[in-house]
């Protein structure tokens, strides 16, 4: 079987699934197996970063091993690795040597600004430090193109895709929450690179769909399905999270699945959003945002997302995994969950469809409150 491979900004076309290593973190044995079986389905892109514990050492050894079992690789792996923002230049020099060393790699071919999240993160990389680090890194031929990954408001990821200094973005994009989806494409339509961060997890663990959720998309796997959805919308690559070679059997079986939806994945889709409505019925959230801003500085429309999830699609598990994150995860995450409501009502005029929505922000709570999960490469 072919394998198909996607434009991915200034740098080399890279294969429809990336492998993400931040599952495979246990032994430098672990992340060898993962990384094999990966190239064995056709994967070329390799995603890691230095937040993710010894990965990028791991990975390091890993290639190496390969390359010497097999002389040379039939392909030039393509890896992305990352950096923090706010580190001044001296830091952030360092910190590049180091993961070279740590990769045993001659250059970075993507790397990424780890978490564009706040307008001082931009503001770094356009105009301060940053800016002088990524150039620096650049001029020396040590990275070979510039990006960023985010988790903050629309109107900050249209500005950064908008700087002509970053040629691939890394996203949320999911079947499940397509806000971003636009922003997508707006990166796509300048030729950059476009991988979407972990739609199997990220995306409403899908790897583990509950047994509504498996009905309601039959006869197509929730996550196949997820991983359709994304491909047909020409998102450039896929970031998938293996822990054994056993997680990478969809990656292989959809390597080559470079095609617009067909007919019977359109039906599901639309089998799929009939089912949330039946539900939810007149308390389904549309996810207009016209109810913000909320004087609380509530996140209305993210927390009723997260209960049409619970609700319309048996997402309840990673609905209140999200939910209880909010305030505990710094930029990354909302910082106000549904409990500070004061019940004003303000919304309440705004709401195009009449939605009682102090109601579902207190039912909201009380659904998905839980303890917090640990975040993985925390």
């Amino acid at each position: 079987m072919s394998h198909i491979r996607r434009p991915f900004g200034n740098g080399s076309p890279v294969s429809l699934f990336t492998l993400g290593t931040m599952r495979a973190i246990k032994s430098a044995e672990q992340m060898y197996q993962v990384v094999r079986a990966a190239i064995s389905s056709g994967i070329n892109h390799i995603e890691t970063a230095p937040s993710y514990g010894p990965a990028e050492a791991f990975l390091g050894k890993a290639l190496k091993k390969l390359n010497q079992e097999r002389i040379t690789l039939e392909e030039d792996v393509i890896i992305t690795s990352k950096i923090l923002p706010g580190v001044d230049f001296e830091t952030g020099k360092f910190q590049i040597i180091e993961q070279l060393k740590r990769l045993n790699i001659p250059k970075i071919n993507n790397l990424a600004i780890h978490g564009l999240n706040l307008n001082e993160h931009l503001d770094w990389a356009q105009k301060g430090e940053g800016k002088k680090i990524l150039e620096w890194a650049q001029f020396e031929g040590l990275v070979e193109q510039v990006g960023f990954s985010s988790h903050g408001s629309k109107c900050l990821i249209e500005d950064a895709i908008s700087d002509p200094m970053f040629t691939f973005c890394s996203l949320h994009l999911h079947l499940f929450d397509q806000y971003r989806l636009p922003l997508a494409r707006m990166a796509l339509s300048k030729g950059m690179g476009v991988m979407a961060i972990s739609p199997a997890d990220k995306g409403g663990h899908l790897h583990t769909p509950s047994k509504i959720l498996i009905e309601d998309c039959k006869p197509i796997h929730p996550l196949i399905l997820a991983y359709r959805f994304l491909l047909a919308q020409g998102i450039s690559t896929l970031t998938l999270g293996a822990s054994k070679p056993e997680d990478l059997t969809f990656a292989k079986q959809l390597r080559s699945s470079d095609y617009a939806l067909t007919k019977k994945e359109v039906n599901v889709i639309d089998k799929l959003k009939r089912s949330a409505e039946y539900r939810l019925k007149e308390t389904k959230c549309g996810q207009c945002r016209k109810c913000l801003p909320c004087p609380q500085q509530i996140p209305i429309p993210e927390i009723l997302r997260l209960r049409n999830l619970a609700l319309g699609n048996d997402l309840t598990k990673f609905a209140k995994e999200r939910y209880n994150l909010i305030g505990r995860a710094s930029h990354w995450w909302e910082q106000v969950n549904a409990s500070s409501c004061k019940k004003c009502e303000a919304c309440l005029p705004r709401c195009p469809h009449e939605l009682p929505i102090p109601e579902l922000l207190n039912e909201t709570h009380k659904l998905l409150t839980d303890s917090p999960k640990r975040r993985l490469w925390d």
